[in-house]
């Protein structure tokens, strides 16, 4: 998987680690440092550590096995890679992203209504008040968008709902001009409607009404599909 779109620290430490195993420092079986060193020695979050795993697990370089750490494999596995050739200059790639997500995501906020911890609920209260400064200020908003999915991904105790999301992170937060040709404002501007459809989800979860956070989910995300496949249809008219 690429690193190119994905946040600079992830990236670093993702570098980082393929170096030293390129380099026999980590060798095939050796156990990587824990969640908790590597935030240490990296000075970052535990969701940027996780991420950055995600995606060397992504590629066969990495495993994890319960209970006892992550481990380096002998060699990544053969084979396509899933999602390495996703391309999100492509409005096609956009709409098969969204529509692959609407299958994962909106479970994953409705079991996050039902499973959040109060920790859990701090953080989603505070991802979204940066967002809407954000918005506030005309800022771009593709990584605290990334960011309230992925805590949302987290509240569900379901570490797999997680690990998806920083899989095909590359995508799961569109450019807002795709490509040369990007002319049309829908695409051009950000969601006009962000802030609420966040907002809606949100107030789910804070009540604990899952039925509610997926049908939140499922708007937010009908809309997003909505908006390209129109500009689709206008590209090809």
């Amino acid at each position: 998987m690429s690193t190119r779109q994905i946040s600079p620290l992830v990236s670093r430490i993702i570098t980082d680690l393929k170096d030293r195993i390129s380099t026999g420092e980590c060798v095939a079986g050796a156990r990587l440092p824990s969640e908790a060193a590597l935030t240490a020695t990296y000075s970052v979050s535990r969701t940027v550590v996780r991420e950055a795993i995600a995606v060397l697990r992504a590629e066969g370089l990495v495993e994890a096995r319960k209970g006892s750490g992550v481990f380096v494999l002998d060699r990544p596995e053969q084979g396509r890679i899933p999602f390495a050739d996703l391309d999100i200059d492509r409005i096609s790639s956009a709409i098969e992203l969204l529509e692959l997500r609407s299958a994962v995501e909106i479970r994953s906020a409705g079991l996050a209504a039902a499973r959040r911890s109060a920790l859990q609920l701090e953080k989603l209260i505070e991802g979204h008040r940066l967002l809407v400064g954000r918005v506030a200020r005309g800022e771009p908003t593709r990584e605290a968008d990334f960011e309230f999915h992925y805590l949302i991904a987290e509240s569900t105790q379901n570490q797999r709902f997680a690990e998806f999301l920083s899989v095909i992170r590359q995508g799961i937060v569109p450019r807002t001009v795709l490509g040369s040709s990007a002319a049309d404002p829908v695409l051009k501007a950000p969601n006009p409607h962000l802030v609420e459809e966040h907002e809606r989800i949100l107030d789910a979860i804070v009540e604990g009404d899952p039925a509610a956070a997926e049908q939140g989910m499922q708007i937010h995300l009908e809309n997003s599909l909505g908006r390209y496949r129109a500009f689709l249809r206008g590209a090809g008219a």
